[in-house]
């Protein structure tokens, strides 16, 4: 249980406890450092490019340990009934991954780090560069849907992931591969394991065929679960706007339920009969879609035309009052503001989550009752060893997220840790994810999966 009195460590001053064991918040793990190179890595998070990383890490008084860039392609055959990656990505019959391996140069390792988003690029990103920095090899992989998620059908996107794993061994000579599973990588993580461990799927939630039972996916030797949301359905059914009456109106609102309108008698702090209310016209709107997306399908495949898909817009889709009110699942989160901006503008932007999506992605991505990509249900039907890591000022993540992952895991060895005051993307706080860093790979050495090059 969290609070749980740790058992001595050594290495970690006594923060350490059994595995499968919560612990209380630790402060200073990864303080104490094995050597010159496991200094805090200060302004790594602001490098741009590869040679900023290295200005950056000559800068944090980290002796001279160039890393290496390596552009990574893969392709693999594919039958998709229609296209749906612009470009090259996913057409001609095959998939075309992207993706790119940081090293320390000359410093060899069997353990590969895979770090990936089902519809992002991760490598500019703090989190993956630090490890790199300490001595890991990583991988920051591209699904075919890299930077846009609209058309994205989970199920495929777990085909990508074991494409780069097939490579990472086969062809790398990796012995060993953690899956590193950050911000919406973590539930995807979780996915992929809980297949790779145990296939069950040959259908998408839309009906279409995706052999995941026959793929062959390689499991991972361990997973991360680091600053993530419990799934993507399960993050928009948070934060969606029920305000909305009318999804092709988002002008026509319930003034009562609209959190930023200031006429709004509900205001922070929320009144609990304010927020049942609240929780229970998401969970009507978020039933709402899924209904009208599997009604509008059904009329296109009884068509049997030419017109297999459709794209939608789903209007004001962040508005948790949590962002609002800091007194719900109260922790070190700035309130009024979230990880994108200021959440009223978010709501109706043009990165707001699910704001364009086709109907089969609804089904994989969004859709509460349909999407396979659960992390809960995935977390209990994984035996991999696990990792979660809560950032106590997450403020993306609602706080209850990740300890229910942990709660849920079927892993005999698990571990949950919370790093104190560290945001989502560690923004101006190299010390902090410097902890989260070295909190990793001690992790990872403890349970000989990886091996520090120093």
């Amino acid at each position: 249980m969290r609070g749980a009195p740790p058992e001595p460590c050594a290495r970690h001053q006594g923060a350490c406890g059994p595995a499968g064991k919560a612990m209380s918040p630790v402060e200073g793990i990864g303080a104490k450092r094995r050597g010159p190179y496991f200094r805090p890595t200060r302004d790594l998070f602001k490098a741009r490019s590869p040679k900023d990383t290295m200005t950056m890490i000559k800068s944090a008084g980290i002796p001279d340990m160039p890393l290496e860039f390596e552009w990574v392609h893969i392709a693999y055959d594919d039958s998709s009934s229609f296209v749906e990656t612009y470009g090259f990505a996913g057409n001609q019959g095959a998939v075309n991954l992207e993706g790119v391996r940081i090293r320390p140069r000359d410093l060899p390792s069997d353990t590969l780090l895979i770090f990936m988003h089902p519809a992002s690029t991760l490598q500019l990103l703090p989190v993956p560069r630090a490890a790199a920095a300490m001595g890991a090899h990583v991988l920051c992989a591209g699904s075919r849907y890299a930077r846009n998620d609209s058309a994205a059908i989970l199920e495929k996107v777990l085909l990508d992931l074991g494409a780069y794993i097939r490579h990472a061994k086969a062809v790398w000579g990796y012995r060993k591969v953690v899956l590193t599973g950050w911000s919406g990588g973590g539930s995807l993580s979780l996915f992929y394991q809980s297949q790779a461990e145990n296939p069950t799927i040959t259908h998408t939630p839309a009906g279409d065929p995706v052999n995941i039972v026959g793929a062959g996916l390689i499991p991972a030797d361990a997973v991360i679960f680091q600053a993530a949301h419990i799934s993507r359905a399960r993050l928009l059914l948070d934060i969606i706007d029920p305000s909305v009456r009318d999804e092709s109106d988002p002008d026509g609102r319930d003034p009562m339920l609209d959190i930023y309108n200031p006429a709004n008698p509900n205001q922070p702090p929320y009144s609990s009969g304010f927020l049942l209310g609240y929780r229970e016209a998401q969970i009507a709107r978020m039933h709402r879609i899924t209904a009208w997306v599997k009604e509008t399908l059904a009329t296109l495949k009884a068509r049997n035309t030419g017109e297999v898909e459709r794209g939608f817009v789903t209007h004001r889709t962040l508005a948790d009052p949590r962002f609002l009110d800091g007194t719900i699942d109260p922790n070190d989160r700035r309130t009024g503001w979230c990880y994108l901006g200021n959440p009223e503008t978010v709501n109706s932007g043009p990165v707001g989550l699910a704001r364009f999506s086709t109907l089969r992605a609804w089904l994989s991505q969004w859709s509460i009752e349909d999407s396979n990509a659960d992390g809960l249900l995935c977390a209990g039907r994984m035996t991999a060893p696990l990792l979660v890591i809560e950032n106590t000022a997450d403020d993306a993540v609602p706080r209850t997220h990740p300890l229910s992952i942990f709660d849920a895991a079927g892993s005999a060895d698990k571990r949950f840790e919370r790093i104190e005051g560290a945001t989502h993307y560690y923004m101006g706080q190299p010390e902090l994810l410097d902890q989260a860093s070295n909190l990793i790979l001690d992790w990872l050495e403890d349970r000989k999966l990886f091996e520090r090059p120093f």
